[in-house]
C-alpha cells in the first residue's frame, strides 16, 4: 500500500485546506493511505533549537516525511503567498542543511481559497520553496480550488468536479512514486 502524508497550511478547526485533504483521504481509501499531519505544535523555526535536540514535534514531522512514499501539501493564500504555518514546517523539514527530510521526495502541491483564483500565487511560492529543498515536484497543471468555501461540507471536500481534479493530481503523484521506486520500469 502506498502511504501518503498530507500537510495543511491552515490551523483553523474549520480549515478548507484540511477539508480538501479529508476529501482526498476518503476517496483514496483503502488502496492508498493519506495520513494528515497536524502542524499545530510546530514552534517557529530557530536554528539554535535545531540539531540533535530538535523539538519533539519537529522530530515527528521529519519522521513522518521520511517514512511516507509521497506528500500532498495544500495551503490557503494569505497576502499573495503561502501560509506562514506551511512555510515554517518546510523550514524545519529542510534542516539541518543538506539533510532535508523532503530531499527527492515526490510532492504534489495544491491551494484552496474562497477567491475565484484559488490561491494560485501561494502555489507558486510553495513550488519555489520546494525546489530549493530539493523536493521532487510533480509537474502537472496547478491544482487550485477557487470558491472552496462552497465546495466543503462537514469538514470534507464534496464538490465532485474539484475532487475529481484533485484526484487526477494524486494519480500523477502515485505515478511519480512508482517511477521513484522502479526507475528502470519507467525508462
Amino acid at each position: 500500500m502506498v502511504s501518503l502524508l498530507g500537510l495543511s497550511g491552515s490551523l483553523r478547526r474549520a480549515s478548507n485546506s484540511t477539508a480538501v485533504l479529508r476529501g482526498l483521504q476518503g476517496a483514496l481509501a483503502p488502496k492508498t493511505s493519506l495520513n494528515i499531519f497536524p502542524l499545530h505544535r510546530m514552534p517557529l523555526y530557530n536554528e539554535d533549537d535545531d540539531g540533535e535536540q530538535a523539538p519533539e514535534s519537529v522530530c515527528d514531522l521529519r519522521s513522518a516525511l521520511e517514512i511516507s512514499d509521497g506528500v500532498i501539501m495544500i495551503s490557503p493564500e494569505y497576502n499573495h503567498g503561502m501560509s506562514g504555518v506551511l512555510k515554517n514546517a518546510l523550514d524545519w523539514a529542510s534542516r539541518p542543511f543538506g539533510q532535508s527530510a523532503l530531499k527527492g521526495k515526490p510532492v504534489l502541491t495544491m491551494t484552496a481559497s474562497p477567491a475565484f483564483t484559488g490561491g494560485v500565487r501561494a502555489q507558486q511560492q510553495m513550488n519555489e520553496t520546494l525546489v530549493s529543498i530539493p523536493a521532487r515536484l510533480v509537474h502537472r497543471p496547478q491544482i487550485v480550488i477557487g470558491g472552496v468555501h462552497d465546495k466543503v461540507r462537514d469538514g470534507h471536500l464534496v464538490d465532485e468536479a474539484a475532487l475529481r481534479f484533485a484526484l487526477e493530481g494524486v494519480v500523477d503523484l502515485l505515478d511519480e512514486i512508482r517511477t521513484t521506486r522502479c526507475p528502470r520500469a519507467a525508462a
